[in-house]
């Protein structure tokens, strides 16, 4: 395990490198699996393929695992909870060696990661916080609250809000309340966002904020547009967003 472990934390830092570069295609079947085994087997549950950035992650773990001799498998369950346990179900009863598990739900994978443990088979949460249980070996992850920062700092640049007197109407839009990250990007981008905001440069017309009014279940596009086309219709009539989304 430490050295599957040692081989990760290299595998998050080509992670970091690629991940905006890309590799493969987005294209491909739901479910792959290859290498040598010599080294291990290798089971990776991805949440889905409709985001650009996991298919990279998936295609990049599997390269990279099976280039050290790891048999791997990977799977992406298209952001259906149950999908993803009864896949890594399948990884389980397939005798996989360690599990990387980027979860759907943070808190619904309680009863298949005891399955694992009582299986031997320890467990790399990626990405996103696997929570509610004491079977998760390892957290890697990415500095989230930077990643808001990030964000926060591409909208002030973008309106010169330390040039422009303003004011900008400006809508707030958080990721999956189900997710743990999407916590720690919306506090990241408002701990840049929040001094305009309060000085008046930055006008959020509806006055919705905070995470409990502007998460996004699932980072669902589609609801995430219904929400805009509302606060457009309900408060800018007359007037405009100067920031058309924002996702955080």
């Amino acid at each position: 395990m430490k050295k599957v472990a040692l081989v990760f934390v290299a595998l998050m830092f080509g992670l970091l490198l690629t991940a905006c570069g890309g590799s493969e295609s987005a294209g491909g079947s739901d479910s792959s699996s290859g290498g040598s085994g010599e080294a291990g087997f290798v089971g990776i549950a991805m949440p889905t393929k409709s985001s650009e950035r996991w298919v990279h992650d998936g295609n990049n773990m599997v390269s990279q695992f099976e280039e050290l001799g790891y048999k791997t498998i990977l799977q992406y369950a298209e952001d259906v909870v149950e999908n993803q346990i009864s896949q890594i179900e399948n990884m389980i009863t397939q005798g996989v060696d360690v599990l990387v598990i980027a979860s759907i739900d943070g808190e619904a994978l309680t009863s298949v990661l005891e399955s694992a443990n009582a299986a031997g088979i320890p467990v790399i949460s990626y990405d996103r916080l696997i929570k509610g249980t004491d079977h998760v070996s390892y957290y890697a992850t990415f500095d989230n609250f930077q990643v808001g920062v990030l964000q926060g700092s591409y909208i002030i640049e973008s309106l010169d809000l330390d040039n422009q007197a303003g004011p900008f109407n400006i809508e707030l839009f958080g990721g999956s309340p189900d997710d743990n990250n999407a916590y720690f990007f919306y506090d990241g981008a408002l701990s840049v966002l929040q001094p305009y905001i309060d000085e008046g440069k930055l006008v959020v017309k509806s006055g919705q904020t905070g995470m409990d009014k502007v998460s996004t279940l699932r980072w669902d596009a589609a609801l995430a547009q219904a929400r805009m086309d509302n606060l457009l219709s309900t408060f800018y009539t007359d007037d405009q967003v100067d920031r058309d989304f924002i996702a955080i």
